[in-house]
């Protein structure tokens, strides 16, 4: 299950990977609960976070792992982004934005996640 969660390097930039895709909602539940353990490692404001739901299945438990998680998680990212959310309920994904108080930037592909995770802010 650990194999599911990974850094990978994209235009020289380290990613943190999560991929639930095509998991069942036991198994999202479960990966939810490993991946604070990943991001609290790494320094506050630093990390940058792809997560995978293409073909994830949801339950009410696995939404409350994911809502967890991502409140958890918060300090530590720089940014995140998401893919494949199509199969979660769009009720569920904007209680999760409130519950978290985070931006959750959706894409179509990991390509176009990626490529928008490393980017440069514009100078505030």
């Amino acid at each position: 299950m650990e194999e599911r969660i990974r850094f990978v390097t994209h235009k020289y930039r380290k990613v943190l990977l999560v991929d639930l895709s095509n998991c069942t909602p036991d198994e999202v539940g479960k990966l939810c609960r490993l991946v604070p353990s990943y991001v609290t490692a790494e320094p506050r404001g630093s990390l940058l976070l792809l997560a995978d739901f293409s073909g994830a299945k949801f339950d009410k438990a696995a939404v409350a792992s994911l809502k967890e998680g991502t409140v958890y998680d918060r300090p530590h990212l720089k940014r995140s982004a998401w893919v494949g959310t199509e199969t979660l309920a769009k009720v569920f994904y904007e209680n999760i934005k409130t519950f978290s108080q985070r931006e959750l930037p959706t894409f179509k592909t990991r390509e176009e996640a990626l490529d928008w995770l490393v980017e440069e802010s514009p100078a505030a």
